[in-house]
């Protein structure tokens, strides 16, 4: 069970390792584009490369649903960034329960945008954790961990690629310790979690107050979207490709607007900024943003 890209390095492990995929669910098929035609979700075109069924129940729930899954009669369910919460009726039908890859290093970072977050709250390591599922949200017994170190620039859109990655390589681990009997369970601490909600628009509105390092992770953490903006005249400027750097100004201030990036003073040290977009224009380098929007110091930014 899982529905985007992160989930297909997962599904690509299972096929490799050899199970016999009784089946597929995923998500409907949503309108994407300018022509909003309706487009598959890529674990539904992954599946269907290698003749996997494939089932795409609005709601898992459905009673009707259940029981077409309860029928399926599988010994296992792997679950990857479904978008669903399976059901406690849902849980109980495999004889090797539900397994989840999930995101962060648990008990840190339960939720919908464990990536997101840990960036955001300027983590120096993440990971992916497998875990039994249970009816609470991330709250099952962890199996098997991979650490990996977060880059001082690395986006979550970068940091999304190498842990899906990373996510196949944990579950393979989980499924052989659990074909070996090997596999150990561990509760997990209530008391270290930190909940990561999916990421809101509203959440991209810089507050120049804040320390250069923390608006750094904050257009990290949300690059490639919702994105970072702040506001020019009225018109939202999105931000990214930024560092920190030492110095001092009028927070929001524009100190230097330079080939290398547009550097801007905040609460606490220098933002230099590498790449600007104004609304219905291309995400540019500072060099080519300036040539046509010149960036003057002591420019204001809200």
């Amino acid at each position: 069970m899982g529905t985007p890209e992160f989930a297909l390095s997962t599904l690509q492990g299972l096929i490799d390792f050899g199970l016999n995929l009784c089946a597929v669910y995923t998500q409907p098929d949503r309108p994407k584009g300018r022509g909003n035609k309706l487009a598959p979700p890529p674990v539904k075109e992954l599946a269907l490369k290698y003749d996997i069924p494939v089932y795409q129940p609005v709601k898992l729930r459905d009673p009707a649903v259940v029981e077409e899954l309860r029928q399926l009669a599988p010994d296992l369910i792997v679950v990857v960034a479904f978008g669903q919460i399976l059901p406690k009726s849902v849980l109980e039908i495999p004889q090797y329960g539900c397994i989840n890859v999930h995101a962060s290093l648990l008990p840190r970072y339960r939720g919908a945008a464990p990536i997101n977050k840990a960036i955001v709250d300027g983590e120096s390591e993440t990971g992916v954790t497998t875990m039994y599922m249970d009816v609470g949200l991330d709250t099952g017994d962890m199996l098997i961990k991979r650490t990996t170190p977060i880059g001082d620039l690395e986006t979550a859109g970068e940091l999304y690629v190498r842990l899906a990655q990373i996510g196949r390589e944990a579950m393979e681990e989980t499924l052989r310790q659990l074909c070996a009997g090997t596999l150990v369970a561990e509760k997990q601490d209530d008391a270290l979690t930190n909940y990561a909600p999916m990421m809101k628009k509203e959440d991209g509105c810089i507050d120049w107050t804040r320390s250069a390092r923390q608006i750094h992770n904050q257009v990290r953490g949300l690059d490639p979207w919702p994105g970072a903006y702040t506001t020019l005249q009225g018109e939202v400027l999105k931000i990214a490709k930024t560092a920190v750097e030492a110095g001092s100004g009028t927070p929001g201030s524009v100190l230097s607007a330079a080939a290398d990036g547009v550097r801007i003073a905040c609460g606490d040290g220098i933002l230099r900024v590498g790449e600007l977009q104004l609304p219905g224009k291309k995400r540019l380098a500072a060099a080519d943003f300036l040539r046509g929007c010149p960036l003057l110091p002591g420019t204001l930014l809200e």
